[in-house]
């Protein structure tokens, strides 16, 4: 017997274990770019929606707009949140005029990543952004 025949169907055994670690490898990959998609298009509905608050000359106007604009943001970014929670602290509208006033926007989205895996299960990601 030669050593060439003892050989034969390694390289299938040796597929058949490398195969699952490679697709995990590639799956993580996925999930983590698209986590880290979903964190710059947060982080850009937050800063979009703080900006277009503070241009508002009302709390009531000013947390409205940063709604609406947090959601065309998320919207153009083609980010599709499963639960998505706009929170606006406008406190700083009750600032003496002619003082500086902080408005901050927090944004939380949750990330569905059940397709990524395998249809039907479940899995998802919080993604969370804060801008003043």
């Amino acid at each position: 017997m030669s050593a060439r025949a003892g050989e034969q169907g390694s390289v299938s055994v040796e597929l058949a274990l490398l195969a699952p670690a490679l697709l995990l490898l590639l799956l993580f990959a996925a999930l983590a770019g698209r986590t880290q998609i979903a964190e710059g298009a947060v982080q850009e509905a937050a800063r979009s929606a703080a900006r277009e608050a503070s241009l508002a000359r009302d709390a009531a106007t000013a947390a409205a707009l940063a709604r609406a604009q947090a959601e065309r943001t998320l919207a153009a970014q083609d980010l599709r949140c499963e639960r998505t929670t706009v929170d606006v602290d406008t406190a700083g509208f009750q600032t003496a005029p002619g003082q500086p006033g902080d408005v901050t926007v927090s944004i939380t989205c949750v990330v569905g990543m059940a397709d990524l895996f395998a249809p039907g299960l479940p899995g998802s990601v919080n993604v969370e952004a804060f801008f003043f």
